[in-house]
């Protein structure tokens, strides 16, 4: 009979949840082609905010020549022609991370290597930004509502004028 594995004995206390996990994610990542582990969890420091949120690393394919790996980066069709005319500063950005030219390629796909439900395309969006109102705006709402002696009435009520005052400004 075999023995059951023995696990490193922990500290008393607590430990972060990264440090229990490093193990188990190394492990699975590796089997999906990832040997370093940071393309997939920094990948926004690596490709930089604006790519990292248009992309997603999906899967790293060595050939059988040995010659260099080819990166899988998903993303969406739109964005496509864009992120392929980066390529070469992407693969540039990940060798750094690797320290030698591992990455010989980069693919850019619009699904996931590895399957459809892996390969939903869900990347975040810009915020929106919000309109500073105009000061005139601000001084007729304030002039409407300026009679009223309750605070909360009297500011629900600025806020009411203010947004009635810019709707008919954006009809005319």
């Amino acid at each position: 009979m075999e023995k059951p594995k023995a696990y490193p004995r922990r500290k008393k206390g607590f430990e972060r949840t990264s440090s229990l996990l490093t193990a188990r994610i190394r492990k699975a990542s590796e089997t999906r082609g990832f040997a370093v582990t940071r393309v997939l969890t920094h990948w926004a420091e690596i490709v930089g905010e604006a790519t990292a949120g248009i992309s997603r690393p999906v899967d790293i394919s060595y050939g059988r020549g040995g010659m260099g790996a080819t990166l899988t980066v998903l993303t969406t069709g739109a964005q496509a022609p864009m992120l392929d005319m980066q390529k070469d500063q992407l693969r540039e950005k990940v060798n750094a991370v690797y320290g030698y030219n591992a990455i010989a390629r980069i693919r850019i796909t619009q699904t996931a290597a590895t399957g459809f439900a892996e390969g939903q395309a869900q990347f975040a969006h810009a915020p929106k930004k919000q309109a500073q109102p105009d000061p005139k705006i601000l001084a007729r709402a304030t002039d409407a509502a300026k009679e009223i002696g309750d605070d909360g009435l009297r500011s629900a009520l600025e806020l009411l004028a203010r947004n009635v005052i810019t709707k008919n400004k954006h009809k005319a």
